[in-house]
């Protein structure tokens, strides 16, 4: 079986990884033999690389190879830059120009935010409000229910030591209930011997 030959087509994946070698080495000043689209030699990749050091950061990780270039936000920057057109300060950002249309529309949009902004205050102070009247109403509520209860409480209290006292008074009443009671107990014994007597 023979092998391909310097002529032969090169991978999909392999051709547009040599593709996009070649286009940032036009970037780092390659030669126009990249640019032609010919395959590089072993050599010319080798010299690729060193270029493509010089731009940036290149990580190798078997067949597969990162490249990180410096100054990246600056050549976002440019490459959002329109075509033509020099960027701003030698080679600073470029700042597009400021559309007044755009700014008035920012402007009444801030002012529609603003206005939101205080109906939202004032809809949260009346609702602040309106919670603190609950809250100072029902802090009275509590406070009048303690009151009465404490009021309550003391009043039987009261109650409850002068029903104590009556008793006390009533248990001295008493005591001379069970002597009474055992002379009523003699004079019936007595009726009853009399009674059977007179039979």
């Amino acid at each position: 079986m023979e092998e391909p030959g310097p002529a032969a087509a090169p991978p999909e994946g392999r051709g547009r990884d040599e593709r996009s070698l070649e286009a940032l080495s036009l970037a780092g000043g390659g030669g126009a033999a990249a640019a032609a689209g010919r395959q590089l030699p072993e050599g010319r990749r080798a010299t690729l690389a060193s270029a493509l050091e010089l731009e940036g950061t290149v990580l190798r990780e078997g067949r597969l190879t990162q490249f990180v270039a410096n100054n990246l936000e600056r050549r976002i920057r440019l490459s959002g830059a329109p075509r033509g057109e020099p960027p701003a300060g030698g080679g600073g950002s470029s700042i597009p120009a400021i559309d007044p249309g755009a700014l008035q529309d920012v402007v009444a949009l801030a002012g529609q935010v603003a206005a939101q902004v205080d109906e939202l205050l004032r809809n949260v102070h009346c609702g602040l409000q309106a919670l603190t009247a609950l809250s100072v109403g029902c802090i009275q509520t509590y406070r009048d229910g303690v009151e009465s209860l404490g009021e309550a409480a003391d009043l039987s209290i009261r109650a409850m030591y002068a029903l104590v006292a009556r008793c006390e008074e009533l248990d001295r009443a008493m005591q001379p209930v069970p002597a009474l009671a055992k002379r009523i107990r003699d004079m019936k014994g007595t009726l009853e011997r009399l009674e059977g007597l007179c039979k």
